[in-house]
């Protein structure tokens, strides 16, 4: 079985499949919190004790880390534990099959390549991802599964954390659907700007990539997302077609049977 490892800023997430190529298949996945001061004896821990019975059925490792402090641990807690497992960690180097059109290669994070890949080998369209994580991340692919680039914009939670830090009347909330747009108290208030809002601008940004990608690409274009607060947008998102909470994982078993399988 394939253990796909993805840490992100906020959160790492474990998948675990089975089978290969076509077959492959999903079998669970679970969350942990991202602490950059983790040691590489205690993720190896925490990750045994969710893989559970699983844990001694593992024959290969795909993993990847945009947390500098976390890849380093991560490395050491791979050879120290999973020595006897074939592993890949995607770094500069790793064949992924995606073209980087960009100023700056090197600059472009893992987590954005693979989710490319596996947009691409989806949809076969060009693609535009919008990965709601600790920032919002909205990448751009090709028909011919090319990375053209993207856009920045601050996460839904990272937006909550800096308005509940520098409001002295507002605070953190539960992040969910109000019951109307216009808040009759603070909380609802706070709810239609973060979902509204951040609805609101992604919708734009896309519009505005479509309308660009649109000179360079004759065919459909899908729009999908990802990331762990994903659903809190969905419903209210015009422009977002489809979701695929997996996407990273997949992109991590693509690139592994690249490389290893």
């Amino acid at each position: 079985m394939l253990l796909a490892i993805d840490v992100g800023n906020t959160n790492i997430v474990l998948g675990l499949y089975a089978g290969e190529g076509e077959d492959a298949r999903l079998v669970r996945d679970w969350r942990m919190r991202t602490d950059a001061r983790a040691t590489a004896d205690e993720l190896a821990l925490t990750m045994r004790g969710l893989l559970g019975e699983h844990a001694d059925r593992i024959t290969g490792i795909s993993a990847l880390s945009t947390v500098p402090a976390v890849l380093r641990e991560l490395r050491v807690m791979l050879g120290r534990y999973y020595a006897d497992v074939p592993t890949l960690i995607v770094q500069p180097g790793v064949r992924t099959g995606v073209p980087l059109l960009v100023d700056n290669p090197k600059e472009v994070g893992g987590d954005r390549v693979v989710n490319t890949l596996a947009a691409h080998h989806l949809f076969g369209t060009a693609c535009v991802v919008v990965d709601f994580g600790t920032s919002t991340n909205i990448d751009v692919i090709s028909a011919k599964g090319e990375f053209l680039g993207g856009v920045f914009a601050p996460g839904i939670e990272i937006s909550v954390d800096a308005l509940a830090s520098r409001a002295a009347q507002l605070r953190k909330v539960e992040l969910m659907r109000p019951r109307n747009v216009i808040g009759k108290n603070t909380v609802e208030c706070l709810q239609a700007g973060i979902l509204y809002g951040f609805a609101g601008q992604v919708d734009g940004l896309v519009r505005r990539i479509k309308a660009e990608l649109a000179a360079t690409e004759r065919g459909p274009i899908t729009v999908l997302a990802t990331g762990g607060l994903a659903p809190l947008v969905l419903g209210e998102s015009e422009t977002i077609a489809e979701h695929v909470p997996d996407l990273t994982l997949t992109g991590l078993r693509l690139v592994y049977e690249r490389n290893v399988a």
